[in-house]
């Protein structure tokens, strides 16, 4: 399988601390402001937008996660018994604009459940998204509100995002699309 690169660590890097600052301003500060990363690739990236917020905006974010597993409309394609991890206690989530974070929008189904997943918590003042990559193909209503890529696709091509934190074969981070098979 051949790979393309599309970002490297500092490609990664400079659309992570425009998105961190495009939240901030739409959110006109930090305040109720609350993160929350979509396992798996979503809650480094997450983590990684409330440090960059905290040093430009001198203001600490709430960060959660979220497994969405139980919530996705495809469990049976997924896996026969998938594999719940853990997320951990979400801040409050009432009256709060909560960000969703995951590293690929794609047809929109993730963020579907997310979505369902965070309203089972309590009702936010505002749900927002943000993704590192876009990739096209929605088969649901559902735009990203920040994207550090927008990066159109084949329906046979596959984009992966390689973090540090999440990938212990990633020796730096980068968003790679491939041809064929994952």
């Amino acid at each position: 399988m051949s790979e393309r690169r599309i970002l490297d660590a500092d490609g990664v890097r400079r659309a992570l601390t425009r998105i961190a600052h495009e939240i901030v301003e739409r959110n006109g500060g930090t305040e109720g402001l609350v993160l929350v990363g979509i396992r798996t690739r979503g809650v480094p990236l997450a983590r990684r937008l409330a440090e960059l917020i905290e040093s430009h905006e001198g203001a600490s974010v709430p960060v959660g996660s979220l497994d969405i597993t139980f919530y996705r409309d495809d469990l049976t394609k997924v896996a026969h018994a998938p594999i719940v991890k853990r997320s951990d206690a979400l801040p409050d989530v009432g009256n709060r604009t909560i960000v969703l974070v995951d590293d690929v929008l794609y047809t929109g189904r993730t963020v579907r459940a997310a979505l369902d997943a965070i309203t089972d918590q309590g009702r936010p003042m505002a749900v927002r998204l943000a993704v590192l990559v876009d990739r096209g193909h929605r088969e649901l209503p559902i735009r990203p509100d920040h994207v550090g890529k927008n990066l159109p696709t084949a329906a046979d091509e596959i984009v992966h995002v390689r973090l540090t934190e999440a990938d212990t074969d990633a020796i730096d981070d980068e968003v790679v699309i491939a041809r064929g098979e994952a």
